[in-house]
C-alpha cells in the first residue's frame, strides 16, 4: 500500500493536472524521463489484407495531455501531424529534443498546413525490427559506411553498386545509375553535394521496408491521420466516382506527399537531438502531407489534391481503393520525416 505521504503527493499531482500547471513548474528530475524505444515485432498475420473502408473517415482526435509530462496545462499543446500525440514546447526543450533557439520555428510549424512530426514519427528507422536493423547495420559495416558521417554522390553510388553486386551479382547499369543519382539529388535538397547521415539512414530504412515487407504489412504501419489523408487524395482523383483511379494518377498522388514549400513560406527548421541510438540523430523542416487537424487543411488540401500534375510515363492501369493504398503506403511512410529531403523518390 502507498504511504500517506505518497497518497498526498499523488493527489496533488492529479489536482495540478485538473487545474492546469506550466511545464516549468513540474519537477523534471522526478517526472520526466527519456522514452525507452522498443523496436516492433512482426506479427503472424502481418501480411494478411487490411480492411480500410474508403467511405469511413476515422477523424482521430489528438490527445489531451502532453506525451512527455502526462499533464494537461493551460498553455498551448503542439500536435504531431502523423499520430495523436501532443507536446509542450517546454517539455520538448527540457528533454533536449528541441533547442531553445528553434522553439519559435517549431511553434509556427506545428499549427500550419504542413504540420510537424514528433520525435517518434519523424524517425522512420524506428519502424524496423531488430532483425531488419541488424541486417542494415551489417551492410553498412561491409561497405565501410561510417555512422553520423555525410555521404557524397560517389560514396552513395559505390554503396548502391555494392548492393547491386550483393543482390544481383552485377554492377548497376547506366539507367539504374541515373536513378540512383536522381535519388541522391532528392536527398540533397540544398545542393550541398552531400547527403546528411539521417537522411541517408531514413532512405535506407525505407528501402529495407520496401524490400522485406509486403504491401499489406506497410499499410498496417499507417496511422489514422495518414489513412484519412489517403482517403481524401483518392476521392479527389476518383472523378467519376466509380471507385477507381488510374496508375498515372496514383503515381502523381504519391509525389504529392512530398510537396515542398519555398523558403519564403517555410516556418520550421528545427533540429532534434539524438534519441536512443547513434544512428537516430533527427532534424525537422518543411515536408510532407497537410496535417488533417491543421486550420489550413481544408481548402488548401483539396486544391492541391486536384492539381496533381507531373511528367513521366503514363500508367493506364485501373486501381481500386485497396490497390491505391497498398501501392502508396511506402511513400506515405517516407513523407513522415520533417527533413526537406525526399527519402524515397517515387517512380516517374
Amino acid at each position: 500500500m502507498l504511504a500517506l505521504e505518497d497518497l498526498l503527493s499523488h493527489s496533488e499531482a492529479l489536482w495540478s493536472a485538473r487545474k492546469g500547471v506550466e511545464p516549468e513548474d513540474l519537477s523534471k528530475a522526478k517526472q520526466l524521463a527519456r522514452p525507452a524505444f522498443v523496436r516492433p515485432k512482426r506479427e503472424p498475420g502481418d501480411d494478411q489484407p487490411v480492411n480500410v473502408e474508403l467511405g469511413q473517415r476515422e477523424q482521430p482526435v489528438n490527445d489531451e495531455m502532453c506525451e512527455i509530462c502526462e499533464v494537461w496545462t493551460a498553455d498551448d499543446l503542439f500536435p504531431c501531424r502523423i499520430c495523436t500525440r501532443v507536446f509542450h514546447d517546454g517539455c520538448l526543450r527540457e528533454m533536449g529534443y528541441v533547442g531553445t533557439s528553434a522553439l519559435k520555428e517549431m511553434r509556427e510549424a506545428a499549427h500550419t498546413a504542413t504540420g510537424w512530426s514528433c520525435y517518434y514519427c519523424d524517425n522512420v528507422n524506428l519502424l524496423l525490427t531488430d532483425e531488419e536493423m541488424h541486417s542494415l547495420s551489417e551492410t553498412f559495416k561491409e561497405c565501410k559506411i561510417i555512422p553520423e558521417s555525410c555521404l557524397g554522390s560517389d560514396e552513395f553510388l559505390q554503396y548502391k553498386n555494392f548492393l547491386s553486386k550483393q543482390l544481383f551479382e552485377k554492377d548497376l547499369v547506366d539507367e539504374k545509375e541515373e536513378e540512383m543519382l536522381a535519388q541522391f539529388s532528392a536527398l540533397d535538397p540544398e545542393k550541398k553535394g552531400q547527403t546528411e547521415w539521417t537522411d541517408f539512414l531514413y532512405h535506407e530504412s525505407l528501402e529495407v521496408l520496401k524490400k522485406f515487407r509486403s504491401q499489406n504489412s506497410l499499410v498496417r504501419l499507417l496511422t489514422a491521420k495518414e489513412r484519412d489523408r489517403a482517403r481524401s487524395v483518392f476521392s479527389s482523383l476518383d472523378q467519376n466516382k466509380d471507385g477507381e483511379t488510374s496508375g498515372g494518377e496514383t503515381r502523381r498522388a504519391q509525389q504529392s506527399w512530398f510537396q515542398k514549400h519555398t523558403k519564403e513560406t517555410q516556418s520550421c527548421n528545427v533540429r532534434l537531438m539524438r534519441l536512443c541510438s547513434p544512428v537516430s540523430n533527427l532534424s525537422i523542416s518543411h515536408v510532407g502531407p497537410i496535417s488533417e487537424n491543421s486550420p489550413a487543411s481544408s481548402a488548401g488540401d483539396k486544391s492541391r489534391e486536384k492539381t496533381l500534375i507531373s511528367g513521366g510515363k503514363e500508367d493506364s492501369r485501373r486501381l481500386s481503393w485497396p490497390e491505391f493504398l497498398k501501392e502508396s503506403a511506402i511513400y506515405i511512410l517516407a513523407a513522415r520525416p520533417n527533413s526537406p529531403a525526399m527519402h524515397l523518390r517515387p517512380p516517374l
